[in-house]
């Protein structure tokens, strides 16, 4: 039987509707109702869970072999739930290796270089690195592009189990349509109830809906916040008085920034091996917490049930024999060496597939040098490299919404002007090496090279001008770069 994709499914769901007449409620009822239950919206959830150390080791009761051959919960033993954050730790990295510092963006034209950084800058430095989180946890990352109370353009992250997008292509890059459903607490007279909201989102506008039993569908029309609208309106001052136009936007405000062309979470690779690593480590803490209760042999001693008879030895400490009777200890014997290689090959293969950095790794040494340093960060590298060109396309897109902005408010069309959009990554590096490496690559590259890769320099073009600066005060014109020696005949 053949695999159906999501967009198939969803193609064919748009072809049937328009053959039925299939109204639109149909269709958001009916992606919604499969979308609760789907297993990308499970995953996206588990990968929140996971992120915030709410593993699966913590809703896992310890279970014997019972009477009946099945596994059973017991109650009289040790039950560690030991959750190690793998995943928030390897998140948190590739976050902070690709996004914790400001973009740099290069285009010919210094004005609109200028404008692009008051968005892509220190301002929405944290939205960024935002959205690299959820798209690392969740495979997708979405964006919305709207216009604030103020009147600005601005941009908000929606948490990605909330919208189903509805594509016209299978590479999932042209974007036709989008849902959002999303729950909100209000209250009905004096009671707090939870209401399901509903948005359809595309080039036509915004149609808003509550989920509501009793409805078309089980959808109603959102009065209180609007059933119908435009993207965004425009004030413009009338005979006497200031007019409201509502203004659609060419494309779907909502931007999908992706951890990987698969959209595949990090959890989905790594998940079994951290799930195994909880439960050894909880089962290895069971075994140490039970030794001193350890298992009892008793030699002809009646008169007394098992149960009282643990429960005499943990309380007293002390237990009668007549006649032959005798009583002897089972002690539980734990594989320490074995425990521990699993333990070290299970860290080793987390940190491999998740690609990440250990840093307990044996590689790392006391002063590694720069090759040994990029070789620590080979797969990490690899990673980012992924994420970079996937944002990067994704950053093109908002670009078209800053660049049609920029149009309509102060009239420049730039539209045709290359941008490059490149991640500063914050990598570890051998300090000594790279400033030496700088100082010989005087006279070779230009000087703004060599200042971008001078590892104490965080913005370059600020350095560059107080560079330019200091030069000025200090001799009246600028030397050809701050790190050419003076000549013998230089004056003091």
């Amino acid at each position: 039987m053949p695999i159906i994709t999501e967009n198939e499914r969803i193609a064919t769901i748009i072809k049937v509707g328009a053959n039925m007449a299939m109204s639109l409620e149909q269709i958001i009822s009916l992606e919604i109702s499969e979308w609760k239950t789907s297993k990308c919206r499970q995953a996206m959830l588990k990968g929140e869970d996971y992120y915030r150390n709410k593993t699966d080791i913590l809703t896992r009761n310890r279970t014997v072999i019972g009477e009946s051959g099945y596994k059973e919960p017991i109650n009289n033993l040790a039950d560690n739930r030991l959750v190690n954050g793998f995943f928030r730790k390897l998140v948190d990295q590739k976050v902070g290796y690709l996004l914790s510092k400001p973009m740099s963006i290069q285009t010919n034209k210094k004005e609109y270089q200028k404008l692009l950084l008051s968005y892509f800058g220190k301002g929405n430095l944290r939205m960024f690195q935002s959205i690299g989180k959820e798209a690392i946890k969740k495979g997708i990352a979405w964006l919305h592009v709207y216009y604030n109370d103020a009147g600005q353009l601005s941009f908000m992250r929606i948490p990605s189990e909330q919208i189903i997008p509805l594509w016209r292509d299978a590479a999932h890059t042209d974007l036709q349509a989008v849902i959002r459903t999303y729950e909100v607490e209000t209250y009905e007279g004096t009671r707090r109830v939870t209401v399901t909201k509903v948005e359809w989102w595309d080039t036509n506008g915004v149609k808003r809906y509550v989920l509501q039993a009793g409805g078309q569908y089980g959808l109603i029309p959102d009065v209180e916040a609007g059933d119908e609208g435009s993207h965004f309106k425009v004030v413009k001052p009338g005979k006497g008085d200031m007019t409201e136009t509502g203004v659609n936007w060419e494309q779907v405000p909502f931007i999908a920034f992706k951890y990987n062309e698969e959209e595949q979470g990090l959890l989905d690779l790594i998940k079994s091996l951290i799930d195994d690593y909880d439960a050894r480590k909880s089962e290895n803490a069971n075994n140490l917490e039970d030794l001193p209760n350890s298992i009892y042999k008793v030699k002809e001693f009646d008169g007394t049930k098992g149960d009282e008879f643990r429960k005499n030895i943990a309380v007293y400490r002390v237990v009668f024999v007549t006649g032959d009777g005798d009583v002897d200890t089972i002690n539980l014997e734990i594989d320490t060496e074995a425990y521990k290689t699993h333990m070290e090959m299970n860290r080793k293969d987390i940190f491999e597939f998740g690609r990440g950095v250990d840093n307990e790794s044996d590689k790392l040494g006391n002063s590694p040098s720069g090759i040994a340093l990029k070789f620590l960060y080979a797969d990490l590298d690899m990673d980012a490299n992924i994420i970079e060109t996937e944002f990067q396309a994704s950053l093109e897109q908002l670009r078209w919404f800053i660049d049609v902005h920029i149009t309509n408010t102060i009239g420049a069309d730039y539209s045709e002007e290359t941008v490059d959009f490149i991640f500063n990554r914050d990598i570890l590096i051998n300090e000594t090496e790279a400033i030496t490496s700088v100082k010989n690559s005087v006279g070779i590259i230009s000087d703004e090279t060599i200042v971008a890769n001078h590892p104490w320099v965080t913005d370059v073009q600020d350095e560059l001008d107080r560079i330019k600066k200091q030069q000025e005060e200090n001799m009246g014109e600028p030397k050809p770069y701050p790190f050419t020696e003076r000549g013998a005949g230089d004056d003091e």
